[in-house]
């Protein structure tokens, strides 16, 4: 099942790889989940994640405490990165980050692949709770992005 989020930079001062590499932070990652508690438990922990490293999250949904594991898999600086999971609770779940110049700014696009155990009764969570909430996590996740760009912090998350 494939689900999109797309999220617009209209004007950005910043460049295609500056949001691109916002993208790829820990640290802004963690500031923009605290709804859900999100840390870096194991692998990468803080800075930039780059090609075949991994990053272990635990987070709270749904009033659980949920461990996921991503490697990133595919990564052409600064137009595209992918995020496959190796280790969690879904079935799968892969996460494409694009970022295109456009006028008046970048267009950052997240599509998001997942599929969750259980069979049908996983494909009705899928399409009741999941779709929604992953969703909204996007939207918060590129709203702060977008806001750190235009902000005077960004480059505290590029070290």
């Amino acid at each position: 099942m494939k689900h999109d989020a797309d999220s617009v930079n209209h004007g950005s001062r910043r460049s295609d790889s500056t949001l691109f590499d916002l993208s790829r932070s820990i640290d802004l990652h963690i500031a923009s989940t605290n709804q859900t508690a999100e840390r870096a438990i194991a692998g990468g922990k803080a800075g930039l994640i780059g090609m075949d490293q991994e990053v272990t999250w635990s987070g709270r949904h749904f009033g659980f405490r949920i461990t996921h594991t991503s490697r990133i898999t595919a990564f052409e600086f600064p137009s595209y990165f992918q995020a496959m999971m190796v280790r969690g609770a879904f079935r799968r779940f892969c996460h494409h980050h694009y970022f295109q110049s456009t006028q008046p700014g970048i267009l950052m696009k997240d599509m998001i692949e997942f599929e969750a155990p259980m069979g049908l009764l996983g494909k009705a969570a899928e399409r009741l709770l999941l779709e929604g909430h992953v969703r909204r996590l996007l939207e918060r996740r590129n709203r702060r992005i977008q806001l750190t760009a235009e902000g005077n912090g960004w480059a505290n998350y590029l070290v």
